[in-house]
């Protein structure tokens, strides 16, 4: 049963951080690239951040670029979105995405607000 589990979301100050983190299970994680979404409330779906599977490889969104990282530990079965400088634009519910098994997580939700 493939399962993708987000966490780490939260309430955050603009300029705060969070680390998300999306284990995978019930496939070979280290064969699918993974992206993480968001989705803010009346708006379409944004792919924020993508990485490879060996993890040599990512992408960015013009929004998050040189803000959020995104990384993957194939030994843990996790992939990680850090957000730093974070805005209230990035209030969101993020999700992570395998494509290989065209899976979706529950998703976590994000609120920057002071």
């Amino acid at each position: 049963q493939v399962q993708l589990v987000e966490s780490g979301g939260g309430l955050v100050q603009p300029g705060g951080s969070l680390r998300l983190s999306c284990v995978a299970s019930g496939f070979t994680f280290s064969r699918s690239a993974m992206n993480w979404y968001r989705q803010a409330p009346g708006k379409e779906p944004e792919r924020v951040a993508g990485i490879s599977s060996g993890g040599g490889s990512t992408s960015y969104a013009d929004s998050v670029k040189g803000r959020f990282t995104i990384s993957r530990d194939n030994a843990k079965n996790t992939v990680y979105l850090r957000m730093n400088s974070l805005k209230p634009d990035d209030t969101a519910v993020y999700r992570c995405n395998a494509p290989l098994v065209s899976s979706w997580g529950q998703g976590t939700q994000v609120t920057v607000s002071s």
